[in-house]
């Protein structure tokens, strides 16, 4: 309760109404696959177009490298022609890649960022540096024995640091002790004596410290550290600063080099020489017979060190996962587990491109019994940039595309079908209707092509046996407003759980609902018959409020698509 200890006028406010509450988005896809480069554990990249995957990872890959493998630059792609904006991409490596390096002989070991033969086309460049430098006023001590110089400045000289003595005729190299309050205190004496101070406006010796810049090239890519050190304690230390590059890694011996400057170290060559060029080499791609489902499925080894499916354990943005063109039933039950753990994204699964046949588009689709996941065939034509020619790409990647789409333009309670398939000129197989007769109730969506409609996705159902939830939206439906009453009512919780609480948690929601009602989400003709929302002592017992426990139930009624338009006529006759 607020203090009053003076006398005055005092303005407060306070919150009486329900809060309001935003819907989250539907649209943002999660997809999991090889690339050429691109981290391989950790937080997945954010991608918002088919340049930004590029940048990141590189190109498409080659058929004849890695066969079916290859495909999660191609679904990146029509995600984003086919109306997607944004999605997170997780990279796959096989276990047999290995990240460039240079030879090993040197004190700073350079390697690329990430494995794949993409290292082997960058080029390190080393040139000499110094980050600060001073002049020397007075020897402290003997000056034939002391090592403490009191200088104009001490700024930017740390302890470990390499310095160079530069009397104008030659220079000394040295290492610092000490640093502090002007002074510094050295490995061992300068050689001069007293011919080392120099009080001079303008010094002819200077005291400078040995860095080096680190210049990093791939391709158009380009990065420069300027002034880093070879001093593990020092802030410019190389390894701290060149952590956050997006080509290059380093590592430092520990072994003690003594008073020469990191350029030699590393190079072997004068600090005159000014450059220094390392190229590196022995990065793999690694081969398609080195991968597993394990690799897909992916470790949970921590924060940081997630890969495949379970590094988007630590993502709360995504709605849609993808593992695109790997049917792996071990990949795929994997990513449907993972969705339904969470309860908040949905799967679009892929069928093997050999299964075509009714019974064996069947075998596959029986693996499955989920409400969070949903099943697309055939395979799609496509143009290949890479090979210049068409090919067959599996659908998951345009479906996500077209998940977004719909749920842009029209809202997550419409089912993403009848949705023209943009960027696909033909099928890998062409389903008749009395063939979707039998697939269709199975909950396997095909994609068809129709004269003077263009290729259409002609399905809109779950692979799950319980008929409350056999349609994708309506499930989306549900993902949607779950994940959007939870994101908006973190401010519930510790509140006081007294029915002033339990009325403004219902004004919230009843707020929400009506809003998604309004939208054309949820069935009925009145708030009243779309949705119910009961909270207080009907809800609650004693024993729930004294445990912490608010519980809300809440009724909805989602509007289903009209799969099946009937139209029944008849002959109208004369005396009718």
């Amino acid at each position: 309760m607020a203090e009053y200890l003076s006398p005055g006028v005092y303005v407060e406010e306070f919150d009486s109404g329900g809060v309001p509450l935003g819907g989250v988005s539907t649209s943002t896809a999660g997809f999991i696959g090889l690339a050429a480069r691109g981290p391989v554990e950790g937080l997945p990249q954010f991608i918002t177009s088919m340049n930004d995957f590029t940048r990141q990872f590189g190109g498409y890959l080659a058929e004849n490298v890695f066969g079916s493998y290859r495909y999660l630059a191609y679904a990146v792609e029509h995600f984003f022609v086919n109306g997607g904006s944004r999605c997170f991409v997780m990279r796959v490596a096989p276990s047999d890649a290995k990240s460039a390096s240079n030879d090993g002989s040197s004190a700073l070991r350079l390697f690329a960022k990430n494995p794949g033969e993409w290292g082997n086309r960058v080029r390190v460049v080393l040139e000499p540096a110094s980050k600060a430098k001073t002049q020397i006023y007075e020897i402290l001590g003997d000056a034939a024995k002391s090592k403490k110089y009191r200088v104009k400045s001490n700024a930017g000289f740390r302890a470990g640091d390499i310095v160079a003595f530069d009397n104008g005729e030659g220079k000394q190299y040295n290492r610092i002790i000490s640093s502090q309050d002007n002074i510094i205190e050295l490995e061992s004496p300068l050689e001069g004596g007293e011919e080392v101070v120099d009080a001079n406006l303008l010094p002819a010796k200077v005291l400078t410290t040995c860095e080096f810049t680190l210049h990093a090239f791939y391709g158009d890519e380009a990065e420069t550290y300027e002034r880093v050190s070879l001093n593990v304690t020092a802030p410019n230390h190389v390894e701290k600063v060149i952590g956050k590059s997006n080509i290059v890694g380093v590592s430092c011996d520990s072994a003690d080099h003594g008073a020469v400057h990191p350029f030699e170290v590393i190079s072997g060559k004068p600090e005159e020489t000014g450059k220094f060029v390392i190229e590196l080499s022995g990065g793999s791609d690694g081969s398609a017979d080195a991968l597993s489902a394990g690799d897909f499925m992916g470790q949970d080894l921590g924060p940081g060190k997630r890969t495949g499916i379970q590094a988007f354990i630590d993502n709360d943005e995504v709605s849609l996962m993808a593992v695109p063109g790997v049917t792996d039933p071990n990949v795929q039950l994997a990513l449907v587990a993972h969705c339904e753990n969470l309860g908040s994204r949905f799967a679009i699964l892929d069928i093997p491109q050999d299964k075509t046949k009714i019974a064996d588009v069947m075998t596959h689709r029986d693996i499955f019994d989920t409400q969070y996941a949903a099943m697309y065939h055939p395979w799609l034509q496509v143009f290949d940039p890479l090979d210049k020619r068409n090919i067959y790409i599996p659908p998951s990647g345009s479906v996500a595309g077209i998940y977004a789409r719909s749920d842009n333009t029209r809202g997550v309670h419409k089912a993403p079908a009848n949705e023209v398939v943009r960027g696909c000129v033909g099928l890998d197989c062409q389903y008749n209707k009395g063939e979707q007769d039998i697939l269709n109730p199975r909950g396997v969506n095909l994609i068809r092509s129709f004269t003077g409609q263009g290729i259409r996705v002609w399905g809109a159902r779950t692979l799950s046996s319980n008929g409350l939830w056999k349609y994708v939206n309506v499930r989306r439906l549900f993902i949607f407003v779950e994940g959007s009453i939870k994101n908006g009512t973190n401010w519930v919780v510790f509140e006081p759980n007294d029915e002033k609480l339990w009325a403004r948690v219902q004004r919230t929601i009843d707020a929400f609902l009506t809003r998604v009602w309004k939208d054309g989400a949820l069935a009925g003709t009145s708030p009243g018959e779309a949705f119910y929302i009961q909270i207080g002592r009907n809800t609650m017992t004693q024993d729930d409020i004294d445990n912490g426990r608010l519980i809300c139930v809440i009724g909805i009624a989602p509007v289903k698509p009209a799969e099946f338009v009937i139209f029944r006529i008849t002959q109208k006759t004369g005396s009718e």
